[in-house]
């Protein structure tokens, strides 16, 4: 039972967000049924409901033909290939950026620099007025993009937060913005960047990668200059009083990592987060993403909160594939052994997107060490086989945050 409320909740959100884009149709659709139950036994009435019928019957099927041929003549598939970090360089903005490209899981924009800001700079954090809107490029391409992304997956059009200021280093208080979205809109602006639009007509290509993601001068964009919702991605790595690491294994219901090992929690921010058990709103960035991670850790690990000791913000990115996306990285140390936690699992809704909790040992002193080198991630001796196999770009990236933490 609780199976058919989520996939019926799921339908519901999918078919109110393409209904309140394609409001016209369903006026005509209106118009028809009105027609229809408007006929009276009378003539008269008869006279005028027909002639109402008839005309909401060919106002409706005008705007069905003008729906299907919209996009009739466009064929949308999705991009295999990874970003072409080679091709377009980072934000000129960013000190001492780079990309890392991790083959089979993404590329991510990653600076030392930053991750440095967020452990010894305060950023005040600020919630706009208005939530996010699709600008209209995208709001024309929603209705069917949603489809293609939601095809096979349970996608609820829950709240998220985005972020549209750079935690980018400097002196004193920096106030970052934040603002309210709702998941359909990062599947419609973020998401579309994984897929090519193509006119049939005229062989034209649209590139949201290459029109969406990068500026005038070719450099990729910065979250201030950028229309996409750019949903705050969140994952912290817990550690268990006696050195072990929980992974959590996703499902194929995934619609980021299916099948591949995820953080001890990793999710998206939320608007519950930006507010405290008062209700008041928390002023920091470090104070909101903390919140988020250890609210993730708790849902998809069913840790009970009681168990965290701390969590500390390590490391931040962006993930390419995925609009470019900001992602942050931390760790929590748990106040429990992994002997307490045996047999732990998520909780509610997330047992849709996450199977079990693993527990594994790694040694982040020794990799940290080893990433400080210069070997990569993937290369490095000290990382687990299980993990270097089936770990997930979050993952891989919270680790290597995390790591090169414990070394600095």
């Amino acid at each position: 039972m609780r199976k058919l409320l989520r996939r019926a909740r799921s339908k519901a959100d999918h078919t109110w967000f393409l209904a309140v884009r394609e409001w016209p149709v369903l006026v005509s659709a209106l118009g028809v049924l009105l027609g229809a139950i408007t006929i009276l036994p009378s003539a008269v009435g008869v006279v005028i409901s027909v002639i109402a019928l008839l005309l909401g019957t060919a106002t409706f099927v005008r705007d069905l033909r003008n729906l299907r041929k919209r996009w009739s003549s466009h064929e949308f598939s999705l991009i295999a290939a990874p970003f072409p970090h080679e091709q377009i360089p980072p934000p000129a903005a960013y000190p001492e950026a780079g990309y890392s490209y991790l083959p089979n899981r993404g590329t991510a924009l990653l600076s030392d620099e930053i991750d440095r800001a967020l452990r010894e700079r305060t950023f005040a954090v600020r919630v706009a007025d208005e939530p996010y809107r699709l600008p209209p490029v995208l709001r024309a391409t929603a209705p069917h993009v949603l489809p293609i992304r939601a095809r096979g997956r349970l996608l609820f059009n829950g709240p998220v937060v985005g972020l549209r200021t750079d935690p980018l280093p400097g002196d004193g208080e920096t106030e970052l913005q934040l603002h309210k979205a709702r998941f359909f809109d990062f599947q419609c602006s973020n998401e579309l960047c994984a897929m090519r639009i193509t006119n049939r007509e005229t062989g034209e290509d649209f590139d949201p990668r290459r029109r969406l993601l990068t500026d005038a001068s070719g450099r990729a964009r910065t979250l201030a200059a950028s229309v996409l919702s750019d949903v705050v991605g969140i994952s912290t790595l817990a550690i268990t009083t006696d050195g072990r690491l929980l992974l959590v294994s996703q499902s194929d219901r995934n619609t980021a990592s299916p099948l591949l090992l995820a953080p001890s929690g990793s999710g998206s921010l939320e608007p519950r987060d930006l507010v405290d058990s008062d209700g008041k709103a928390r002023r920091t960035l470090t104070d909101v993403v903390r919140t988020g991670m250890e609210r993730e850790l708790c849902e998809e690990t069913g840790l009970h909160p009681d168990t965290i000791a701390s969590t500390e913000l390590t490391g931040f990115a962006r993930w390419m594939e995925r609009g470019a996306k900001p992602e942050f990285f931390g760790v929590t140390e748990l106040s429990v052994s992994s002997e307490e936690i045996r047999g732990t699992g998520p909780r509610g809704a997330e047992r849709l997107y996450s199977s079990d909790v693993t527990v594994l040992e790694i040694d982040l002193e020794a990799l940290g060490t080893e990433l400080a080198a210069g070997t990569a991630v993937l290369d490095a001796p000290s990382l687990p086989p299980m993990i270097r196999d089936v770990g997930s770009l979050p993952l891989l990236l919270a680790i290597r945050a995390a790591a090169r933490h414990r070394t600095a």
